[in-house]
């Protein structure tokens, strides 16, 4: 054969097959540009209707009292008598979650069902059962934990114990998949070594799986709190008392100047909490996040990336101080809350709950309510759809002025090095992109909503911007968590071959930081179509309007109905999230 000359056959092994040019990340693309464009025509933008001026004086008012809190000694206990009963629901509930947690995962973990039901024959005969156990555990944590509280509250009346369960039910829901998906992702040669040397499947996972997967479980449990006291603020606005049944009273009379007493309160709590799980977490070793509905879910449903890196240090004081506190603020919060746990097998409540069995059953859904729940699904998932765009769009452009390591000195890249002045202006920037991203996700979705119907009429807008707002707080403090632990290598080479900052950022910050940000994204967005039904209780629309009307009308088969239908919507939304997040991965 001449030199040079390939024949066909090699030719075709040397030359590259020609990638599809429609695979489904293109598919998925597609659909969600479709799926945008879509939401959008749901706004009914240029309808006259959609904007009320009258309102923007109330808003004026509103911005204008945070410049004059009620700072009077008898508010100002009140304030503070809020925010202990709003510590307590939060901590109670995520004890109890994690109880809950840690004994749902090890039903729903596929390494403990492999260790239950071995077979040579069979090795995937656990599979049915383990599918099974998952989807069972998807109901409680597709319903929102506002829904749980209103049940509790029907049932077993305005009790702390029933703020604690229906923050524990769905968080604990939440909990079991996070420490089952960490117990699957921890190395298994400790614990297949037990299992063959004859220990149970609870030994091997005691001493062969849980002293690695602890540091992870860890620091997901102290940001779980975070999530419970946003919770705890959003059911205190159905009753349950503390700072969001305060700050509910204080905007019913319009009393602006108490109601930003009250946030003043709730921002300081939610930043200790914040500091407190962040150095937390630096110290474990760990960067563990969670996507919870910070109503719930919720909420998640988290990311336990990094794996394999070095756990906690041994003998951490911060670590074990924060396990002594936590134990400790445990033990308070119930001697404080004091729920009435006997009210759990009290004949009354047995009774109310068979009561409300009755009412509920047997459920009937005729055309017309068919054809409404159908149009308010759809609305639902337009402001899912419009609020997640909106926060991500938004956590895009403040994540990197809220990362310490881009405009701080030695940034990623080079601004805030040159000069005092350049390096002030840097931390300025710093403060208050962290402090506006921190005022967002403390002022809970409900709020937004409420204020924003001031302005807007009631529909997808309101509940649209409102979500958007408040999940911007979280998903941008997720997205600088992203940017402080990226991989700089990268760009310090570019950056040493002379490569220009606009460049440096575009090739070598945005290609190692865009798939993290997409996943938080989608993760979000599963986290965003359980929260429309809080925005929707205040009348922002969706099936949460519908589901407010007939809670005030106590027609309970269609609130299960409803409900059914809104579990039907996240159940979708969570396969199409994981569907998209695989494929583009």
């Amino acid at each position: 054969m001449a030199r040079g000359l390939l024949t066909p056959a090699a030719a075709t092994a040397t030359v590259p097959a020609r990638p599809r040019q429609l695979n489904s990340r293109t598919a998925w693309t597609t659909a969600l540009l479709l799926l945008l464009i879509w939401s959008l025509a749901q706004l009914g933008i240029g309808d006259r209707r959609l904007v009320n001026p009258g309102g923007i004086t109330q808003v004026a008012q509103f911005v204008a009292a945070a410049f004059q809190p009620d700072l009077s000694a008898q508010f100002l206990r009140l304030t503070f008598e809020a925010t202990l009963v709003t510590v307590g629901y939060a901590v109670l509930g995520t004890f109890l979650s994690l109880i809950l947690g840690f004994a749902g995962s090890l039903l729903v973990s596929e390494t403990m069902w492999k260790a239950w039901m071995p077979t040579r024959r069979r090795p995937t005969l656990y599979r049915a059962p383990w599918a099974m156990s998952r989807g069972l555990l998807a109901i409680p944590r597709g319903i929102h934990e506002v829904i749980w509280g209103l049940f509790f509250v029907i049932i077993l009346g305005l009790d702390p114990l029933a703020a604690i369960l229906a923050i524990a039910i769905p968080f604990g829901a939440i909990v079991a998949k996070v420490f089952a998906e960490a117990i699957d992702d921890a190395p298994h040669e400790p614990f297949d070594a037990l299992i063959t040397s004859g220990a149970s499947p609870f030994k091997a996972l005691l001493y062969g799986l849980l002293p690695q997967a602890l540091p992870d479980m860890i620091s997901y449990a102290f940001y779980r709190l975070e999530c419970s006291i946003r919770a705890s603020v959003v059911l205190g606005m159905i009753g349950a008392g503390g700072l969001g049944y305060e700050i509910l009273l204080s905007f019913q009379t319009l009393n602006y100047n108490e109601m930003w007493t009250l946030f003043y309160a709730l921002f300081a709590l939610c930043a200790l909490t914040d500091l407190w799980s962040s150095v937390l977490r630096q110290r474990m070793g760990r960067m563990v996040t969670c996507t919870t509905s910070d109503a719930t879910p919720i909420e998640g449903l988290a990311e336990l990336p990094r794996r394999g890196q070095a756990g906690a240090p041994q003998g951490d004081r911060f670590i074990s101080g924060s396990l002594i506190a936590a134990g400790a603020l445990t033990v308070l919060s119930f001697w404080y809350i004091d729920p009435t746990i006997s009210k759990l097998w009290a004949p009354k409540t047995l009774t109310l709950l068979a009561g409300l069995i009755d009412d509920v059953f047997p459920l009937s859904l005729t055309l017309p309510q068919l054809t409404v729940l159908l149009k308010l699904s759809g609305q639902t998932l337009a402001m899912s759809v419009l609020a997640t765009g909106f926060a991500a769009v938004g956590g895009l452009f403040l994540a990197f002025p809220a990362a310490r390591n881009f405009a701080m000195p030695g940034a990623l890249t080079g601004a805030g090095s040159h000069g005092r002045a350049r390096r002030w202006l840097g931390a300025a920037v710093l403060v208050f992109t962290r402090g506006l991203l921190l005022v967002q996700r403390a002022i809970p979705s409900p709020v937004w909503a409420l204020m924003l119907l001031f302005v807007f009429f009631p529909g997808v807008l309101p509940g649209a911007l409102a979500l958007g707002i408040y999940n911007l707080g979280v998903l941008g403090r997720l997205m600088a968590e992203s940017v402080e632990n990226m991989d700089e290598r990268p760009l310090r080479s570019l950056q040493a071959l002379g490569t220009g900052r606009v460049r440096a950022f575009l090739y070598g910050v945005l290609p190692l930081t865009a798939p993290r940000f997409t996943a938080y994204t989608l993760y979000r967005w599963e986290i965003v179509i359980r929260e429309t039904v809080v925005v929707g209780l205040v009348g922002a629309g969706g099936l949460g309007r519908l589901l407010a009307e007939q809670l005030s009308s106590f027609d309970y088969s269609g609130v299960a109905v409803t409900l059914l239908f809104y579990i039907a919507l996240t159940f979708m939304v969570d396969l199409a999230s994981a569907s998209i997040r695989k494929a583009y991965r």
